[in-house]
């Protein structure tokens, strides 16, 4: 993280609950790992052709949306656009819960603390969104 981005970061307006960064790496470290098995196992699953590709698009889009969401907040600083990012990494979780429970629902239950994080950090990012005008 660079100066400029925690300087800024530092000043925005955000609610009284906002986790301490700590925190927040220490819940990613434990939610990649959750991550990387359960959507390895979808995407696998997908090229040996044992479940259909259709299953794997909202996993796709997650993860693209969840790679994408530090650059456009912490690099380009754009709360709304982060917004948005963040809405669709959220919607994404259940939609993709959804498609494989019929196939694996291990996958679609590892996916449960990750979208209660996601919850509290989409709620984050609309206070911050809405507080800093």
């Amino acid at each position: 993280m660079d100066v400029d981005f925690r300087t800024w970061y530092d000043q925005l307006i955000k609610p009284p609950w906002t986790p301490p960064p700590w925190m927040i790496g220490l819940i990613w470290s434990i939610l990649y790992p959750l991550i990387a098995i359960s959507f390895g196992y979808v995407f696998l699953q997908v090229i040996r052709g044992k479940i259909p590709a259709w299953v794997a698009i909202p996993f796709l889009i997650n993860l693209v949306a969840n790679l994408l969401f530090m650059p456009i907040f912490s690099g380009w600083k754009n709360l709304w656009l982060a917004s948005v990012d963040v809405v669709v990494v959220w919607l994404s979780i259940p939609w993709a819960m959804w498609t494989i429970w019929p196939y694996a629902q291990w996958v679609a239950l590892f996916q449960v603390p990750y979208l209660c994080w996601v919850t509290i950090a989409t709620t984050l990012m609309l206070y911050i969104l809405f507080a800093n005008p």
